[in-house]
C-alpha cells in the first residue's frame, strides 16, 4: 500500500526517512547526551509548525474567505468549511498547540532554564539573558495556549454547532474565538522572535 495515500502513513514515513538520514549523515546529532535535547527539539518544532501554521490558515485564509462566502449570494457558501474543514482543522491546532508548550517545556527542562524562563531570568545575578530572551517566548505560548483552550475551542464549538447554543451565544462566541486568534496572531510573531533568537541573540 502506498503510505502516501494516508495521513499517518506519510507521518511514519517522514520519520522513517528522518532516522534514516540521521544514521547515515552521523554528525553532531549522534553525540552522547545531544541526542535526547534533539528529539524534543525535533518534536517541538514539528507541533510548533503543526499549530501556527493552523493558525495562520485560520487567520489569512478561512476567516477572509468564509466572509466572502457569506457575502456571496448566489455562491455555494460556506457549509462544507464549517461542517467538514473547521471540526478537523480546530483538532490539530488545539493538539498541536498542547504539543507545542509540552515539549518546549521539557526542552527547557532538560536544559535546567524552566524556572529562569518563567521568571524571565530576573532570578539571577547577572540576569539571564538566554532565558529572559526564550521566557519572553515561553510566556507568549502560555498566554496563547490559554487562547486556544479556553477561549477559541470552547466557542468555535458554539459557532460550528458542536454544543447548544443560542443565537446570541454563537454571535458572542464568535467574536470571542475571533479576537482571541487575532491576539494568538498578533502574539505568534514576537513568540517566534524570542524562541529562535534566544540562540543568536534578539536581532538574528
Amino acid at each position: 500500500m502506498n503510505p502516501l495515500k494516508t495521513i499517518g502513513g506519510t507521518i511514519i514515513g517522514g520519520v522513517v526517512l528522518a532516522l534514516i538520514i540521521v544514521f547515515v549523515t552521523k554528525g553532531n546529532h549522534m553525540v552522547a547526551g545531544m541526542s535526547s535535547q534533539s528529539l524534543i527539539i525535533w518534536l517541538h518544532v514539528l507541533s510548533g509548525i503543526t499549530w501556527i501554521g493552523l493558525l495562520y490558515y485560520f487567520n489569512f485564509v478561512q476567516v477572509p474567505a468564509l466572509g466572502e462566502a457569506a457575502s456571496d449570494e448566489g455562491g455555494p457558501g460556506g457549509a462544507g468549511i464549517t461542517k467538514y474543514v473547521a471540526p478537523r482543522a480546530l483538532a490539530w491546532f488545539r493538539w498541536g498547540a498542547l504539543a507545542t508548550w509540552l515539549t518546549g517545556a521539557a526542552f527547557l527542562m532538560h536544559k535546567g532554564q524552566l524556572h529562569n524562563a518563567f521568571m524571565l531570568g530576573l532570578n539571577t545575578d547577572p540576569i539571564n539573558q538566554y532565558a529572559m530572551t526564550i521566557g519572553v517566548g515561553a510566556w507568549l505560548g502560555t498566554i496563547m495556549l490559554f487562547n486556544v483552550w479556553v477561549l477559541i475551542w470552547p466557542n468555535q464549538k458554539k459557532v460550528l454547532g458542536m454544543v447548544e447554543a443560542t443565537p446570541e451565544q454563537v454571535a458572542k462566541g464568535k467574536n470571542i474565538a475571533f479576537l482571541a486568534s487575532r491576539s494568538n496572531t498578533l502574539m505568534s510573531i514576537p513568540m517566534i522572535m524570542s524562541m529562535v533568537g534566544a540562540g543568536h541573540g534578539w536581532i538574528m
